[in-house]
């Protein structure tokens, strides 16, 4: 069986090298006469060398000139072969025993998909207390962020994959409607914490400025987060907050 990992990348020359030496390790680890892998990387408008160190690596490059992370993961998808999709963030990784449970998870064919908890690994005590904070909240909800979450490719298809009208938050709306097709399908979605995915604390600076950067950002997230909920569908489209989202689309420290 095929697994696609796909890894989104804006401006990721930094924190890219360390991501896919590690998840090859993991692999190499977790080599078996099932399983075959194959890594994509899509350069989401960076303008560093992205795409040149992902194919010197030995990753599959596609470009998605817009910048949006949801796009990005779905311009992704769109060229994989894989049954099962992985999607990993450019700063994260897993450890080998959490890419076995994966794929334990995979041959159970009892799931539609799994997500993890995180473990923020430099930057300041700030940023890991604010991540590591919605790790019971993940296990309680049985949610899960996009650092690391698995899915089946035809439960993707079926949903249309990541919504474009969301700039924020869209792993957070994935989750909700892949937990609702795999109830129709009699399929579980878990979130596995035994061995969390390993994500770069690399923001939430102690600067004012980078905190109410922050603060503003995820308020407005979730108000675009709600709307998306409340607008009918024809005008979805038109909500466009990207630069007002500076916290997460602004260039790569």
């Amino acid at each position: 069986m095929l697994l696609s990992v796909i890894i989104p990348a804006f401006n990721e020359e930094k924190f890219l090298e360390g991501t896919l030496t590690r998840l090859e390790t993991a692999i190499n680890e977790n080599n078996s006469d099932g399983f075959t892998w194959e890594i994509i990387v899509c350069d989401n408008n960076s303008t560093d060398g992205t795409s040149d160190l992902a194919e010197r690596l030995g990753a599959r490059v596609v470009v998605e000139p817009h910048n949006q992370i949801a796009k990005a993961r779905n311009r992704g998808a769109s060229v994989a072969r894989g049954k099962w999709l992985l999607f990993l963030d450019a700063d994260s990784y897993p450890s080998v025993k959490l890419l076995s449970e994966t794929l334990t998870i995979i041959e159970s064919n009892q799931y539609v998909g799994c997500g993890t908890t995180v473990k923020v690994k430099g930057g300041t005590v700030f940023n890991k207390l604010r991540m590591e904070r919605l790790n019971p909240l993940f296990r309680l909800f049985n949610w899960s962020g996009g650092a690391y979450l698995l899915c089946r490719v035809d439960a993707f298809q079926a949903l249309g994959g990541f919504s474009q009208d969301l700039y924020a938050y869209e792993e957070v709306d994935f989750v909700i409607r892949l937990k609702r097709y795999g109830r129709l399908q009699n399929q579980k979605f878990t979130v596995l914490h035994r061995y969390p995915v390993v994500t770069s604390g690399r923001k939430g600076e102690y600067r004012l400025s980078v905190i109410f950067t922050l603060f503003i950002s995820n308020f407005l997230a979730i108000f675009f987060f709600g709307l998306h909920f409340l607008l009918p569908r024809s005008l979805r489209a038109k909500v466009r907050p990207g630069r007002l989202l500076d916290y997460w689309y602004r260039g790569r420290e």
